[in-house]
């Protein structure tokens, strides 16, 4: 090989050298993917959300080490990039950022985030399930004893010869229980992911009370349809009340968590 050749072959080896170095590295994948890296989560509120970022996050080639804190939102691993983790977490539903930090609604709020339609979907569900307990339960009891009223305006209307507090109570009554139930089951499962009862109890009236409420209210309003007016349970009405309830409070509760990262369960 003469001088020339040597010359050629050193100086392709430099260009190629050159371009290696000039190849950026992303500034998303860590220096040592052994760092431990954490970000904050928001919109988790049981172990069943817990056990999804976690699946999440395993499901990532090389993550590990995976820990996960319910009341602080704190998701720390190793082993992944974070915009990566991050990737896969958001599109579960949740959202990065403290829980209770509003998102400027003008700018990044949209009805459009299927993730988000997923996740407040399964927190509906198990508010559905907490209402239906006490709903069916205390109409099914008015069914079984013979209890029957037919709703009118003048029952509930003060001051009129049909007035009538006690009837008024009973057709309360099935929406109170299913308050109730609702609150007893979500303050349930957040003990069980390790809240206090206190901080349980309180968490589960403040996310949830409003899309109850609604729940409740279309439940009640649809039974009392199928019933004609009438305290009692209507077998034809069980779906139809289970589907209105659901869909009912659906869209405040994805507005909830996309605004707020803060879901009814």
């Amino acid at each position: 090989m003469n001088r020339r050749t040597l010359e050629d072959v050193f100086k392709l080896m430099g260009e190629r050298i050159q371009i290696i170095t000039e190849v950026e590295i992303p500034p998303s994948f860590p220096v040592n993917m052994d760092d431990v890296v954490s970000t904050t989560v928001s919109g988790m509120t049981c172990m069943s959300c817990v056990g999804r970022v976690e699946e999440a996050l395993n499901s990532l080639n090389g993550a590990y080490n995976i820990d996960i804190k319910l009341e602080s939102g704190n998701v720390s691993f190793q082993g992944v990039s974070l915009e990566k983790a991050e990737q896969a977490i958001v599109s579960l539903g949740y959202r990065i950022g403290d829980p209770g930090e509003s998102i400027d609604i003008k700018d990044d709020f949209n009805w459009r985030d299927r993730g988000m339609w997923k996740q407040s979907a399964n927190n509906t569900k198990w508010c559905l399930v907490g209402c239906s307990i006490g709903e069916f339960g205390t109409l099914a009891a008015y069914q079984y004893y013979g209890i029957h009223h037919h709703l009118s305006w003048d029952l509930i209307t003060p001051g009129s010869s049909s007035f009538d507090l006690y009837i008024i109570f009973l057709f309360l009554l099935p929406l109170i229980n299913g308050l109730a139930t609702s609150v007893m089951l979500e303050t349930a499962i957040l003990v069980r992911g390790q809240m206090d009862f206190k901080n349980a109890l309180s968490t589960a009236f403040g996310m949830s009370f409003i899309s109850m409420l609604m729940m409740e209210i279309a439940m009640e309003a649809t039974d009392l349809i199928y019933t004609g007016g009438q305290l009692g349970l209507d077998p034809m009405a069980v779906i139809p009340m289970l589907v209105v309830g659901f869909l009912t409070p659906w869209p405040y509760n994805y507005w909830r968590l996309k605004k707020y990262g803060v879901s009814c369960h």
